[in-house]
Formats: structure tokens, C-alpha cells, sequence
């Protein structure tokens, strides 16, 4: 009766929300009273688990796992659902567990709420808060199917530390068909991935052309952040389509968010909502982006940006 956390792992290594997921899985089991068992993909250490109330991690290794398929990693988690016997199953709200959600809420009949925000407020109705409207608004939402599947919004509950044993257990899983097989995956190296950042740097067209972005970059380095742009930027092709966020690209949840020269249409704003504190520089004082925003600067960013950075380096020298 376990409950059930995936925890997901790149290239060996557990992520960030990984732990998030485990503080939230924690929660709900000290509410039912019972313990936290984690599955693992591909994951080489996963002790630090026990740093967040895992009590047993079930690892599973297999090559034809190294590159993420939904159908593949939706039978492994739905396998060691009914191993456990468990009824509440946590996700994250990443992309791939979003693409994986539904197959694995088919496969174990559940109901499924995303973007969740924080412990259920009753198990019995079980009644989860989660976002609706593309963040605008809240809901309460009751699950009523034996099983439970949750997906937890990135950078809202948080970590909490609450130690266990984290005792590994070897688990070998059966894979269905996949009628998929990816020949090569091709990443971006040396940058800050969108999905997982603390702090984006996003610009738009107000940087007038790819051949301005050095400077974008140049405060993205100094912040250690990873750089992003409007929907208009990757139409024109100043900047590859990777990096587009909002409603139609890529979501965000950073803890800071920096907007250089976006106007902030309502398809931008509902992407980047979730972000905890959002930063807008832009010249008219009238931009939609300024209504949404904890802090604004009106003035030119070709100004405004280059004395930013001068500051930061400053500031860093003096650490």
C-alpha cells in the first residue's frame, strides 16, 4: 500500500524535481499512513532519496530505457504500482511525465490531476488544489477511482527534508511493443536546460535581430541561466525554436524570470506564469508584460542590460 513516486533521472543522475516529487510523496503518505516507495530509471545513486522520506527505491536498469518513450516508461511505473499495491501514484509535471500521465492513468484505471500544489486536503473525499486555466485560477479537485495519479507543479511544494532509508531493491520490468526506436537524440551542450532552470533570461523582438542576442547570453552566463524567447523570435528565426516559451513552446516554472523586449502576449504570459517572480524591461511603459510582473524597468535594454551585467559581475567579484 505503498505510496508511489517516480522520481526521473538524466544521464544517471536524479533531477532537481525528483526530490520535489519525493518531499510531495512523503506528505501523502504521512497522511495515510503508510510508507514512500520510489522508482528509479537508469538512476546510478539513489541514496540521496532518503534524504526526502523514501523508504525504498525500486531501480530499474535497462538499455532500451536510455532514451525516454512514454509508452515504455508508463508500463515500468504501472508495473511497480501493482508490485507495491499502491493507490496514489506522483509525477511530476515535467513534459515527459505529461506525455506519460495519461497511458499510465489508462493503464491503471486512475484519475488523474495535474499541475497539483500541494497535499491533498482530505483523503477521504481525496481532494488535491491544483491550477486551472493555464494558472489563472484554482481548483479543487476531488479524485474518486480507487487509484490516484497526481502530477506536482513544478517549484511549489518544494523540498523537505525528512530522513529514511532509502533501501535500493533491484526491479526488473517487461516492456510492451514500443513502435517507436530513436536512432540519436541531439542536445544543446553547455547550457542550462529551460525545463530545469532557476532563472530564465527570455527576449523579444525588441532586440531588434539575432546579431543583439550576445549580450542576452552574456547576462544568462553571469546568472547562470538559461536563455529563452517569444514565439515571434523562433518564427523569424533569430533564435532556435528550443527556446521559445509560453502557451504554444515550452512552459516555465523558474524562480526568477526575465523578460528583455517581450511585450507579453496573453500566449507568453500563460506559459510563464508559474514562475515565482518575473523581471520586464521594455521601453513602453503600456506593455501587457508590466501588469503581470513583480518589478519593471521602462528604458532600452540595449542600455539597461549592458549596466545589469556590469553590476552582477561587480557584485559576484566582491563574493
Amino acid at each position: 500500500m505503498s505510496v508511489l513516486v517516480y522520481t526521473e533521472s538524466e544521464k544517471g543522475s536524479l533531477k532537481k524535481i525528483a526530490f520535489e516529487v519525493a518531499s510531495y510523496g512523503k506528505a501523502v503518505a504521512d497522511q495515510l499512513g503508510t510508507t514512500l516507495t520510489a522508482i528509479v530509471i537508469n538512476a546510478d545513486d539513489t541514496s540521496e532519496l532518503g534524504n526526502y522520506g523514501v523508504d525504498k527505491v525500486l531501480k530499474v536498469t535497462q538499455s532500451d530505457l536510455e532514451t525516454f518513450n512514454a509508452k515504455a516508461y508508463a508500463s515500468a511505473i504501472q508495473q511497480a504500482a501493482e508490485k507495491e499495491g499502491t493507490k496514489v501514484v506522483v509525477l511530476s509535471s515535467s513534459v515527459n511525465s505529461k506525455y506519460l500521465a495519461p497511458l499510465l492513468a489508462i493503464n491503471l484505471n486512475a484519475g488523474y490531476a495535474s499541475n497539483v500544489l500541494e497535499a491533498p486536503s482530505s483523503t477521504s473525499p481525496f481532494v488535491v488544489k491544483r491550477t486551472a486555466f493555464t494558472n489563472k485560477a484554482y481548483e479543487m479537485f476531488q479524485i474518486n477511482t480507487e487509484v490516484k495519479l497526481l502530477g506536482v507543479s513544478k517549484n511549489t511544494f518544494g523540498l523537505h527534508e525528512n530522513k529514511a532509508d532509502a533501501t535500493p531493491e533491484d526491479f526488473s520490468i517487461s516492456l510492451p511493443e514500443l513502435g517507436v526506436h530513436v536512432e540519436s537524440v541531439d542536445k544543446a551542450s553547455n547550457k542550462v536546460s529551460i525545463a530545469d532552470a532557476e532563472i530564465v533570461v527570455s527576449a523579444g523582438r525588441g532586440l531588434k535581430g539575432p546579431e543583439n542576442w550576445g549580450m542576452i547570453e552574456e547576462l544568462a552566463d553571469v546568472l547562470g541561466a538559461a536563455t529563452a524567447c517569444s514565439k515571434p523570435v523562433s518564427d523569424l528565426g533569430w533564435r532556435p525554436h528550443g527556446e521559445h516559451v509560453g502557451q504554444t513552446g515550452k512552459p516555465v516554472a523558474s524562480n526568477l524570470y526575465i523578460a528583455i523586449g517581450i511585450s507579453g502576449a496573453i500566449q507568453h504570459l500563460a506559459g510563464i506564469n508559474a514562475s515565482k517572480v518575473k523581471v520586464v524591461i521594455n521601453t513602453d511603459p503600456e506593455a501587457p508584460f508590466f501588469k503581470a510582473a513583480d518589478y519593471g524597468v521602462v528604458g532600452d535594454a540595449f542600455v539597461v542590460v549592458p549596466k545589469l551585467i556590469e553590476k552582477l559581475k561587480a557584485f559576484k567579484a566582491q563574493q
